[in-house]
């Protein structure tokens, strides 16, 4: 990790504290991004992917979220000790989410020019008449007549609405694009042209991003980086090509063979048995041990470094352990 990187995330813990008990949703997770790189964040619900970006972006809910270690540097500075002024100058103008209902994000008593507008104004110092005509552009950008800037978000389709949320995030020009699971709530056909969108302007403004998602077909497709999450820790990490011809955890290669393949005549897809461990379990070895196929005795009571495969490439399992040097925690 180095200066070169837009997004340093180092050792990061974030726990809940419900009445179940604490939910240890993020646990010493290390990640980074460089400038103009997308990484996609890909695991099970409740892996702790939301949680980390909305840790990235301050906007953890405290209580019941409390950060109990780590540091988040963003462009060189850490997310986690600045204060609230510059937290909000920073949101929307240099980190924009998009998130996966676009309900979420419109205000439906609003025109959808008028809140593109609000965003505009909130980070730039321009008029309300400029904003409104650099609102219609971003409209237009994203695939909407301008005039339908006087409509409200419940006079569009879902993906149309979709399309409204990545012109506000886009508003600002931001240096990083969280997209959390962005085509979810969509049709099948639409969810293609909204990624196929994202991507387009991504490339065109050289954006980083962040992509959210269980779909690993959308990640061989647009992304530089993969982080694979299981259980609020990311278990293997490593460049797309990495993780696609030589995927090393045992979940990693479960996700694979779980995926229908063309070129065979499986009648059954392999599948990875058993379920997650509850939000309050406390495992003490690996966290994957109780489903893994490649279970050892160590792995039941101790928890797995960082074991790098190449330089670019690390794994959390003991299956590698020996033959690798293992790198510093």
């Amino acid at each position: 990790m180095g200066e070169q990187n837009l997004l340093d995330i180092k050792n990061l813990s974030v726990e809940y504290k419900t009445e179940d008990g604490i939910v240890y949703a993020v646990n010493e997770l290390n990640m980074e991004i460089g400038h103009k790189e997308t990484l996609g964040f890909v695991g099970e619900t409740g892996a702790g992917k939301t949680t980390t970006a909305m840790t990235i972006m301050g906007l953890l809910p405290t209580p019941p979220g409390k950060v109990t270690s780590g540091e988040i540097l963003f462009d060189g500075r850490d997310m986690l000790k600045i204060g609230d002024k510059e937290r909000r100058g920073i949101l929307g103008e240099e980190i924009s989410i998009i998130f996966q209902d676009p309900m979420t994000s419109l205000n439906p008593s609003m025109k959808v020019g008028d809140q593109i507008v609000e965003m505009i104004r909130l980070h730039k110092t321009i008029s309300k008449k400029d904003a409104m005509e650099e609102a219609d552009r971003l409209l237009e950008m994203v695939g909407i007549r301008r005039e339908r800037a006087n409509d409200y978000p419940h006079q569009f389709s879902g993906g149309m609405k979709q399309r409204v949320v990545i012109a506000i995030a886009l508003a600002c020009q931001p240096k990083l694009i969280i997209a959390d699971e962005p085509t979810t709530a969509l049709d099948v056909t639409i969810q293609a042209q909204v990624m196929n969108l994202i991507k387009g302007f991504k490339e065109k403004l050289g954006t980083s991003m962040i992509l959210i998602t269980h779909d690993l077909g959308i990640v061989a497709e647009i992304c530089d980086k993969v982080a694979i999450m299981y259980a609020g820790q990311v278990v293997e990490y490593a460049d797309v090509e990495g993780i696609y011809l030589n995927p090393c955890h045992p979940y990693t290669k479960g996700l694979f063979n779980s995926i229908p393949k063309l070129d065979t005549e499986e009648e059954w897809l392999e599948e990875i048995h058993g379920l997650p461990p509850e939000p309050t379990e406390r495992i003490e070895g690996c966290s994957f041990s109780p489903r893994c196929p490649n279970c050892m005795k160590i792995c039941k009571h101790k928890k797995p470094g960082i074991t790098y495969i190449d330089d670019r490439h690390y794994v959390r399992c003991f299956l590698y352990e020996n033959q690798e040097v293992k790198a510093d925690e």
